[in-house]
């Protein structure tokens, strides 16, 4: 088991990407469920927000169901460009780089937006997923920003 000040001490030292500010919340039902709605804007890409909205259960739904600590992995994104986009140093690789990491349980379970640029097309591709696979499926949604009339060197 791991104790408070370890546990902590891990988070602490977990690399932080990009801060959310909760720009909404949608009341979904008369337990108190909620759809959040968070506003991301790219760190290393200047004038370029994403919005991801998720669901957020009840502490009366986590105790009429039994399960405390599982959240669904369900995300949607949208990504617009927002100002001028500057694009500062990114990982232009196949792989992306991560922009943004959110806990959705206290162990394993998170949701990510990970940025791929796609030179080919000039166009930023945002994912939004979940770390984990839920009853065998990937649960994901895209984004795309496209960078014509825009400095992308």
């Amino acid at each position: 088991m791991i104790r408070p000040a370890l546990f902590a001490t891990l988070i602490a030292l977990t690399p932080l990407a990009a801060p959310a500010e909760e720009v909404g919340r949608v009341g979904v039902d008369w337990t108190g469920n909620d759809i959040i709605l968070e506003a991301v804007a790219d760190p290393k890409v200047k004038g370029v927000t994403c919005h991801i909205a998720y669901f957020e259960r009840s502490l009366l739904d986590r105790l009429s169901q039994g399960n405390w600590f599982e959240d669904p992995s369900n995300a949607s994104i949208a990504c617009r460009q927002t100002g001028p986009i500057e694009i500062g140093d990114i990982d232009r690789g196949k792989d992306g780089e991560e922009v943004f990491r959110e806990g959705r349980s206290l162990i394993l379970k998170s949701l990510r937006i990970k940025r791929v640029y796609d030179e080919s097309n000039r166009t930023l591709i945002y994912l939004a997923h979940a770390r984990e696979l839920t009853q065998g499926s990937a649960k994901m949604s895209i984004s795309t920003v496209p960078l014509f009339g825009s400095e992308t060197e």
